[in-house]
């Protein structure tokens, strides 16, 4: 990018941010409700407000208050499988959206357009979702539903049969976090370890082979792990003293260490310094650093890097003008940010509404979805296709 560039747009997002409620329609207009927000795609009804219509400003989630909501995982790729599973803070956990393989875990394949309970769950501290399967964490044990097809429940069965309740992950306990791909799950322990299982024909494992595992088996070599993060294909671990490492496929840069060639065991990703957090969607990855700055690097074809181009980077890269970050979600083809004022900026494909600024024209740069003080202060760790989530 020249400084041309740059400078146009670092002017054009300081001109979206000093909106504030004055914003585009749309988007300054949504009141500091109490009340999970959603927005773009809702076929599946993933927006979870009672309807299967599209959304192109942020919607209420019906019935779940952001303050009641302890954490929320989105999960999909593809149309009528969008779905959100919300863990509550009394330790149950609701969900709604796509169920064609059993993913909202009520006991059905019947899509939902608005949200109602996990069955059999309780006393849950986490819970995360994959392309058609979610996973919760118990007690440090964890529970996992929906499809199977590649062991990706953890409970030493392959079946091709949805499983629409929670079932028991073989093997493993003091799991602290959990992270899935779109086929494989990975899991952090209390010790700082990662174990992995599901899908692996491109070494998203992290264990040196390229075969499948049906129930959890530890990443060689990787120790004192802080977080972890999944694209559809590759993962991504943070150690503590700020290395981040990444496995997996890698057509498109996603592992960040200026190659394209697939790595079956973790690497380190290049060029980066003071890392405060990972973010990994389908073929890309983000770090926001201490400073609140951010890097960017992987598939960028609808320029869901946020660097002004369309244009694969195998390296991170800065995402010009996006500072005060708190939290990064992404969705296959664009990108949502958190703003230490509270305000919320998007940017990549908008042909469903997904940034949430009134329009369906996509942007290379940030534009602005919620305006500071909108009482939003988390967004999920992932998106659906092209549906986006704030609380």
């Amino acid at each position: 990018m020249t400084y041309s560039s740059f400078v146009r747009v670092t002017v054009a997002l300081a001109a979206v941010l000093a909106l504030g409620a004055a914003g585009p329609a749309g988007a300054a207009s949504a009141p500091s409700d109490p009340w999970v927000r959603a927005w773009g795609l809702n076929s599946s009804g993933q927006l979870g407000n009672g309807s299967t219509l599209d959304q192109q400003t942020p919607s209420s989630v019906r019935g779940i208050r952001r303050d009641d909501v302890r954490e929320l995982a989105t999960g999909g790729g593809t149309v009528n499988h969008d779905f959100a599973v919300a863990l509550l803070r009394d330790g149950t956990v609701e969900s709604w959206g796509g169920n064609g393989s059993g993913q909202l875990g009520d006991g059905t394949t019947t899509n939902r357009s608005a949200p109602a309970a996990v069955v059999g769950l309780s006393g849950v501290s986490e819970v995360a979702t994959g392309y058609n399967f979610a996973i919760a964490v118990r007690g440090g044990r964890m529970w996992s539903w929906g499809a199977n097809d590649y062991g990706q429940l953890g409970n030493g069965a392959t079946s091709t049969t949805a499983t629409t309740r929670p079932v028991a992950v073989q093997s493993l306990s003091r799991v602290k976090d959990i992270a899935l791909g779109c086929h494989h799950a990975v899991a952090l322990r209390e010790d700082g370890t990662v174990w992995t299982w599901g899908r692996n024909d491109y070494g998203q494992l992290g264990t040196g082979t390229l075969v499948n595992q049906n129930t959890p088996k530890r990443v060689p070599g990787l120790t004192d792990v802080v977080a972890v993060t999944t694209g559809c294909l590759h993962s991504l671990a943070l150690t503590a003293d700020g290395t981040v490492k990444a496995w997996g496929y890698n057509q498109n840069g996603q592992l960040g260490n200026d190659s394209t060639a697939t790595a079956s065991s973790p690497v380190d990703v290049k060029l980066l310094d003071e890392v405060k957090a990972v973010h990994s969607s389908w073929y890309h990855s983000f770090a926001v650093l201490a400073d609140g700055s951010v890097r960017a690097w992987g598939w960028n074809g609808s320029g869901q890097l946020g660097d002004g181009t369309t244009a694969d980077r195998a390296t991170p890269v800065p995402v010009p003008g996006v500072t005060g970050v708190e939290s990064l979600a992404m969705g296959r083809t664009h990108t949502v940010a958190l703003i230490a004022d509270q305000s919320v900026v998007a940017w990549g494909d908008n042909s469903t509404g997904q940034l949430g600024d009134g329009t369906t024209t996509s942007s290379l740069t940030p534009v602005l979805t919620l305006p500071p003080g909108s009482g939003t202060t988390r967004l999920p760790a992932s998106l659906p296709w092209k549906t986006s989530y704030a609380y």
